[in-house]
């Protein structure tokens, strides 16, 4: 197996980078935040570059790319806070018409019932019957809406694609986490040098590259063996980089990092409430598990 990246898809990666610091760059993000709404032109704009259509045949209108580039187009979007339901929207395209267009947009609810972005979308996925019963939540994260359905008979496991991919925007934050640390680092200064030059900000510093790079390599693995137990390895571990290393990135900025200005505590938010999607920790916990146990009973 190949894990190194070709030139096609670093261009791929560096193309959707360049498109979202073009068309949701900080000032995009913080107007998102104070007025929060899905921006339709945008999701049109990502429809049209292929982003929703990566893994769609040509055959079908698609672009006839594999998970490996999906998982290298999310990481992008977790990097810049791309506000949407993202991953169910790509998930449903070539099966909810204009889904792949960007002209439709798709959320789906999860193995409890929470569905982010119900009033901005256009289909709920996998849900039958309406959803007028949903209650809206107080969302910790200002630019992910959250409502509750009434919880359904039985459990459907989340489909690993999902996994993965909320896996990859994870990692992405997490990366921007580390490059807001490290930038910060640099320029602040205490007692006549840049606070980096102290240990502790250093040993921060380094902790959040070191899980940056380990869930990078489980998420990219991930993507090219596409097996369940890989998912959820790397699904724990990009949790694991996205909110340790908002964290620790907060640790670094000191006491302005908690201030509503930063955008560290964003970080920190978005990751807290993509733990909680596509079957959450517990779920990728569990199978793991049992993969463990069934290896110890050879």
């Amino acid at each position: 197996m190949r894990f190194r990246l070709t030139d096609d898809q670093r261009a791929l990666g560096q193309g959707v980078r360049d498109l979202l610091a073009r068309r949701f760059d900080r000032d995009a993000l913080r107007a998102a935040v104070e007025r929060p709404a899905l921006d339709r032109e945008l999701w049109r704009e990502l429809g049209a570059a292929g982003f929703f259509a990566l893994r769609l045949p040509e055959t079908e209108g698609g672009v006839g790319l594999g998970l490996p580039e999906a998982v290298l187009a999310f990481e992008e979007a977790g990097r810049a806070l791309l506000p949407g339901p993202l991953v169910a929207t790509h998930l449903a395209a070539g099966r909810v018409p204009g889904a792949a267009e960007g002209e439709t947009v798709v959320t789906t609810a999860d193995t409890g019932g929470l569905v982010e972005w119900l009033t901005e979308a256009d289909v709920v996925d996998g849900v039958d019957g309406d959803v007028s019963g949903a209650v809206a939540l107080r969302s910790v994260d200002p630019l992910t809406p959250l409502h509750r359905l009434p919880r359904r008979a039985g459990r459907t496991a989340a489909e690993p694609v999902a996994v993965l991919l909320t896996a990859a925007e994870q990692l992405g934050t997490a990366t921007r986490a580390c490059e807001l640390a490290v930038q910060h680092a640099r320029t602040r200064e205490q007692f006549g040098q840049p606070i980096g030059a102290f240990q502790a900000v250093k040993h921060l510093c380094a902790d959040l590259l070191v899980r940056v790079e380990v869930a990078r390599a489980a998420v990219y693995a991930a993507a090219v063996t596409a097996g369940p137990a890989d998912i959820a390895a790397a699904r724990l571990l990009a949790d694991e980089a996205a909110v340790r290393g908002a964290r620790e990135c907060l640790q670094v900025y000191g006491g302005m990092g908690f201030t509503w200005e930063a955008d560290v505590h964003l970080l920190l938010k978005r990751a807290w409430v993509r733990t909680r999607r596509a079957g959450g920790g517990t779920e990728s916990e569990e199978l793991l598990a049992g993969e463990l146990l069934a290896g110890a009973g050879r």
